[in-house]
């Protein structure tokens, strides 16, 4: 959320371990949604109605007594799961440093049908035409995944509607539905309230049996409370996906500074707990997104990282039409490869006939060769090669006129350390009209954010090179393909730390 000059993210956190446990409310503010500031713990599991955990959550402001309303999962000492209300101490703090937990608490329990462990998550709240706010929560009923809505004029007392938002059979229990307004046509972003003519709503929910966040576009009638999905065949939990890599927990906020959403989403490790521990850490956000309707499609999100992630850029190195032939690997000098800002367009020349009836996808990673791909970019490798992080495209000439392209992460070859998880991700990827194949990376360290065609395809990776480190990795070229020569035009910046440190609050 935005409060008087700051971005506020809250966060679950364990305080005491690297492990997952003592679930609290983290909490940090930024100016910029990049330099963040940690602060004191925001909510601690103190009550019986949340002594086993304060779980997910989200706010809401009213638009006019600007009141903040902070609603929130807690797990019971028999580990049911309750909602509860809290507010800040002082409206008028522009750190909201002290949070107070209604005497109200807990102010909703599953209703019967519900089991006492699935449901979690009350989203952020909209106004419907009646006056009263909508809250949704995430639930199941045996396999079939749902979203639960309810009423309420003052936060603390509720009515159930008697039907779902929506439900999907056999996606099993939803968790951290996020449920928001976006414009057909136009880049900003809507107040989570917003209805009316030109605007689509998104439903997504995470998928607690697969660990993978989905969404759909569709039309929502604030009258019946209802949301359809504009192609039933891609529905919440059967169709896209925001991220095709690790990625989950998703959250998005309304930015009214900059007339944004934007959205937030957590990376958790692949390596082991004790790797964790040794380490002293585990887990992070991406960084922050923006969302807006793919215009071109009309069913795609584009998501792209905010524009304040540019202020950490340094040396910039700029490549016009490298020449990337089949099976060839091409060096970037560009020194040390650690915290990049990269953008890639391809230009992808046949040198043979077409050859049809092509199946190559992205689970062969990198290193399965076919016509027309694959090709992109060797992220964290040493220079012998024995680790590197392949973002590619690999087109496929699936018919004689059809070429269907997938963009992948191959993360087999990421690391030399055997316990480390190793995939393949990815996904096909609309290619619209004449546009070019293009990427953006972010590179830091450990993890790998891509964004293909604007962000219409987002895959996150989790690596852990061990010689392509620090002034030991670096960044290559390379194309895989048997029949094409590609043609690439690189911009890449080298990035500075964002410098994340507690707030020195005697300085205040």
């Amino acid at each position: 959320m935005y409060h008087k000059g700051w971005y506020h993210i809250f966060y679950q956190y364990n305080p005491y371990s690297a492990v997952w446990g003592n679930i609290t409310w983290g909490h940090a503010v930024s100016r910029d949604l990049i330099h963040w500031l940690i602060l004191p713990l925001a909510l601690i599991p103190d009550n019986w109605y949340d002594i086993n955990g304060v779980w997910t959550g989200s706010a809401t402001r009213h638009p006019e007594d600007g009141n903040i309303y902070m609603l929130y999962t807690g797990s019971t000492g028999n580990l049911t799961q309750v909602q509860n209300l809290a507010h800040p101490a002082d409206l008028a703090d522009p750190l909201l440093l002290r949070w107070v937990k209604s005497p109200a608490n807990p102010i909703l329990l599953p209703p019967p049908g519900i089991g006492p462990k699935d449901f979690r998550d009350p989203t952020t709240a909209w106004l419907g035409p009646d006056g009263l706010w909508r809250v949704a929560i995430g639930s199941r009923v045996e396999k079939l995944g749902l979203t639960l809505v309810y009423k309420t004029d003052d936060f603390v007392s509720y009515e159930l509607l008697d039907h779902y938002l929506h439900s999907v059979p056999g996606t099993g229990m939803w968790e951290c539905v996020d449920f928001y307004p976006v414009l057909v046509n136009g880049t900003k972003g809507l107040d989570t309230s917003a209805v009316g003519e030109g605007i689509k709503h998104v439903l997504k929910a995470s998928l607690d049996d697969t660990k993978l966040d989905h969404f759909a576009v569709g039309t929502y009638d604030p009258v019946k409370d209802l949301w359809t999905p504009d192609d039933p065949e891609s529905d919440v939990g059967i169709g896209l996906k925001y991220d095709y890599g690790r990625y989950y927990a998703s959250k998005t906020f309304y930015d009214e500074e900059k007339q944004r959403r934007i959205l937030w989403g957590w990376i958790n490790e692949t390596d082991t707990e004790f790797d964790d521990l040794k380490k002293g850490w585990a887990s992070l956000q991406t960084i922050p997104r923006t969302v807006v309707l793919d215009s071109k499609t009309g069913r795609d999100l584009l998501q792209w990282p905010v524009e304040e992630i540019e202020s950490l850029r340094l040396n910039f190195f700029c490549f016009d039409e490298v020449l990337v032939g089949p099976g060839s690997v091409v060096p970037l000098h560009i020194g040390s490869a650690t915290q990049l800002d990269i953008t890639a367009e391809f230009e992808v020349e046949l040198i043979s006939g077409k050859k049809p009836g092509e199946e190559n996808r992205c689970d062969g990673g990198a290193a399965e060769r076919s016509s027309l791909g694959p090709f992109g970019i060797l992220a964290l490798a040493d220079a012998s090669l024995s680790e590197l992080t392949p973002v590619f495209f690999r087109p496929v000439q699936t018919t004689l006129d059809t070429v269907t392209t997938y963009f992948c992460t191959d993360q087999t070859r990421s690391s030399m350390a055997p316990e480390v998880f190793k995939v393949v991700y990815g996904s096909s990827i609309p290619v619209v009209g004449d546009e070019k194949l293009e990427m953006r990376v972010l590179v830091d360290h450990s993890i790998v954010e891509s964004f293909g065609q604007g962000g219409r395809r987002v895959i996150s990776s989790r690596v852990y090179p061990t010689r392509a480190i620090y002034g030991d990795a670096r960044l290559f070229l390379f194309n895989n393909a048997t029949d094409v020569n590609v043609k690439v035009k690189l911009k890449i910046w080298e990035m500075n730390s964002a410098f994340i440190r507690p707030f020195a609050l005697d300085q205040l």
